[in-house]
């Protein structure tokens, strides 16, 4: 039996059978690859908001109940309050849990069903704009790689215009941005930035336009979301980026412009990003070419302080030069041997003068003179007088024998001391 195929019960081998994480595997993959993102309404129930900041409740109808997720990231942008029974519409995409497999609503923002009749206007309004065609892909104009001249429609003091300008200035493009100033939020706004579009178009000074504004409530970004700019955005003859709200906020202008960007400043990094990329390029190439030519000059000065030893070796004035180097050297050599030779004789005159010296009577007479002084002085040292001078005595009996030994003294014998300055008797008493 093969093993991708089963047999049972007399049924025909199939195919082997999915584990069941690889069946919710292809469940995940059918409805997140099949199911885009949209709005939701229904019901908040089971209201589980946790310690991490997740956010777990389950939307539901009368027909049926959904589960959803908010995650911490977009739970903590949220302005409405959530709680059980609230009506609200949700956007978010479908996700799979494959441990427990089971299908959710992976929330990214939410709105009090208040506004729900925006929201219906919102999709009633993209789906006949989408049937017209006013969305469709061939009729977007392609996005300048390098425009020269950038026109920004947005109010003048919003935070937009200052991110959006922030980010050229830090990435060093070399365009020129225009603000077209125009209400963007409220009544009025969108005709202004109607305006605004067919100014740019009459000035004929521009390569592409940006149409935005900062994120928001729906209520906010409806401007952008009125038929006229629409049709407006779709039709201008330059070629248009929107850039409103964030990642998350999608308006009509977005799929009516020739581009979207997520926000003002996902705009800014888009029109200068070939800039940047070429000025990379060209910095690239120019520490290439620096050193291309440092190295060629570095070897053309070797080819040149080569060419100048050659020519130094090979000149007249170099074997002149080499000439007066040889005569300085044998005059240094000749030096050098005549003061060795007038050296050498010195010292043998030295010597000779040494020995002269030492054979002469004169000199014999000296040494012999100063051998008899240092006899005389070792006599004297050694002689009886010079021992009674240091404070010794020589006692000397009635013959005038010296006594050496105490043992050979008689008592009342008669004795005589003689010191340095003269001699005393004296008689032995009884010891």
């Amino acid at each position: 039996m093969s093993p991708a195929s089963l047999s049972l019960g007399g049924v025909e081998p199939g195919p082997r059978p999915l584990t069941v994480s690889e069946f919710t595997r292809q469940v995940k993959a059918l409805l997140e690859g099949g199911i885009e993102p949209c709005w939701v309404r229904g019901e908040v129930s089971n209201l589980r908001i946790q310690p991490s900041g997740h956010v777990y409740f389950s939307l539901k109808d009368a027909g049926a109940q959904l589960s959803a997720v908010m995650f911490r990231a977009q739970a903590v942008r949220q302005t409405v309050k959530l709680r059980d029974g609230l009506q609200v519409v949700a956007f978010g995409s479908v996700g799979v849990y494959e441990p427990r497999g089971q299908y959710q609503l992976n929330v990214k923002t939410l709105v009090d069903d208040g506004v729900g009749a925006l929201q219906r206007e919102y999709e009633a309004l993209k789906r006949r704009l989408a049937d017209e065609g006013l969305f469709d892909a061939d009729r977007k104009k392609p996005i300048p790689r390098m425009p020269a001249t950038v026109g920004f429609v947005t109010s003048p003091t919003g935070a937009a215009a200052q991110d959006f300008m922030r980010i050229l200035i830090r990435r060093g493009w070399r365009g020129r941005v225009v603000v077209l100033p125009s209400k963007v939020q409220g009544e009025g706004a969108a005709a202004e930035m109607v305006e605004m579009l067919q100014l740019a178009e009459s000035l004929g000074i521009f390569d592409l336009v940006v149409i935005g504004r900062g994120g928001g409530s729906i209520e906010d970004l409806w401007a952008f979301n009125e038929e006229p700019l629409v049709r407006a955005v779709a039709s201008c003859g330059i070629p248009t980026i929107s850039a409103v709200g964030h990642e998350i906020d999608f308006t009509l202008c977005d799929f009516a412009a020739d581009a979207r960007a997520e926000t003002p400043s996902a705009a800014a990094e888009l029109i200068s990003s070939e800039f940047v990329r070429l000025a990379e390029r060209v910095a690239s190439a120019g520490l290439a070419i620096t050193a291309a030519a440092g190295e060629a000059v570095s070897r053309a000065r070797e080819r040149l302080d080569h060419g100048r030893s050659r020519l130094r070796l090979l000149s007249p004035a170099a074997q002149v030069e080499r000439g007066y180097l040889r005569l300085d050297d044998m005059s240094n050599r000749l030096g050098s041997a005549l003061r060795g030779s007038v050296h050498l004789r010195r010292q043998r005159l030295s010597g000779a003068a040494s020995r002269l010296d030492r054979a002469s009577p004169e000199t014999r007479v000296q040494i012999a003179s100063h051998q008899l002084l240092s006899l005389w002085k070792r006599l004297q040292g050694a002689s009886p007088g010079s021992v009674l001078n240091r404070g010794f005595a020589i006692v000397r009996d009635d013959t005038g024998r010296p006594v050496t030994r105490r043992a050979g003294i008689a008592p009342g014998q008669r004795l005589e001391a003689e010191f340095a300055d003269g001699r005393t008797p004296l008689r032995a008493e009884r010891g």
